[in-house]
């Protein structure tokens, strides 16, 4: 093959390779800001800077709310609905109401409090005991059959019922049901006595139904705010789970994949860091993008402007190479939903062209070796 030929080739497949492009794992930069609303597109494309890092970072705050935190501490002895009663009841005369032939002593067991907080005891009909003690249910007893046999003794035993419970699931070293006792009226306390949270601290979240209403907090966050570590109330539900927010990691990373949250709070840097940092053979360190939805709120505050309506596209693009730009980084928070996208440098895609010529040039040259030319 002579020297013409082979350059006629070489040409050949440079427009080939030039019309077709190559394999990459999407847009590169110049792409991205091409499609920027200043450009007729559809995302706003936003250098992230300290201006920027102040209205975005924002971390989600779990809490729970006044009507939890207001709650104050179940008495261990308050008699509620649900509870099982015993009683003894001692009378002062061998003519007794409620014994048999000469006995003086008759025990009620197993007595359960109704929806209503009522029981019914024979000859005293029908008494509130949710709301009293035991001892206070005994003198309101003791009042009633007073009138019908002289001096009668009572004792009340509270047992504890499904009124005085929690139920607790989810990621717990035992899932079950627990009375609340002494020992146990707070939720850290609860925690503790079902075998404590089996998932990592940092991403464990409680939850709590109470009624109709939930609350949530982290579990860090429960034993350092001590507000936060709520008194609990018959009937609660406690359910245990790991935090469910992710990001989407895309093109030259260590890793393209769907990555769960490893903390409350995760920065650009750390996000970046989860999937095993920049390829440095392929990453362009100048071109790292977050593309989110952000509320009206917060885009028309970052534009300057009044008049956008509902979630607006943002693309925010970090500059590793700058003097600040790890800082930057580290400071602008990832949001649940996020996709973190590291664009190619320039020269890898003309490598890629310079292989492909390579081995197109390679191929002729066989073809012409065999053929004999």
């Amino acid at each position: 093959m002579t020297k013409g030929v082979r350059l006629g080739l070489f040409f050949v497949l440079a427009l080939a390779v030039a019309s077709c492009g190559l394999p990459r794992p999407g847009p590169n930069k110049r792409e991205i800001f091409a499609g920027s609303v200043q450009r007729q597109g559809d995302a706003f494309i936003v250098t992230v800077n300290d201006r920027v890092i102040q209205y975005t970072s924002v971390a989600p705050v779990i809490d729970f709310d006044d009507s939890f935190k207001r709650a104050g501490k179940v008495g261990s002895d308050i008699i509620r609905p649900g509870d099982v009663l015993g009683l003894q009841i001692w009378e002062n005369t061998s003519d007794t109401l409620l014994g048999g032939p000469a006995t003086t002593n008759t025990a009620i067991s197993e007595i359960q409090v109704d929806a209503t907080g009522s029981i019914f005891v024979p000859y005293a009909g029908r008494l509130k005991a949710a709301g009293n003690t035991p001892d206070q249910l005994r003198e309101i007893i003791t009042r009633k059959l007073d009138a019908q046999t002289p001096d009668p003794q009572v004792v009340v035993r509270r047992l504890a019922g499904d009124g005085s419970s929690v139920t607790i699931m989810g990621g717990v070293g035992s899932q079950g049901v627990y009375p609340i006792e002494g020992a146990t009226r707070t939720l850290s306390a609860m925690l503790a006595k079902a075998g404590g949270i089996t998932i990592e601290p940092e991403v464990a979240q409680i939850k709590v139904t109470r009624g109709d209403q939930t609350g949530k907090v982290w579990l860090a966050d429960l034993y350092r705010n001590p507000r936060s570590d709520i008194a609990l109330r018959p009937g609660d539900r406690i359910f245990v789970e790991e935090d469910t927010r992710s990001f989407t990691a895309l093109g030259a990373t260590g890793a393209q994949t769907r990555v769960p949250f490893a903390s409350q709070k995760l920065s650009a840097i750390e996000a970046i860091a989860q999937v095993g940092g920049l390829n440095s053979a392929s990453a362009d360190p100048t071109g790292v993008f977050i593309f989110r939805e952000e509320p009206d709120a917060v885009a028309n505050a970052l534009l300057g402007r009044s008049d956008l309506v509902g979630p607006q596209r943002f693309a925010y693009v970090l500059d590793l190479t700058e003097p600040n730009g790890m800082f930057l980084g580290r400071d602008f928070l990832i949001r649940d939903g996020d996709t973190v996208y590291v664009t190619e440098a320039p020269f890898v895609q003309w490598n890629k062209t310079l292989s492909v010529l390579n081995s197109g040039l390679s191929t002729g040259a066989t073809v012409t070796t065999l053929s004999g030319g």
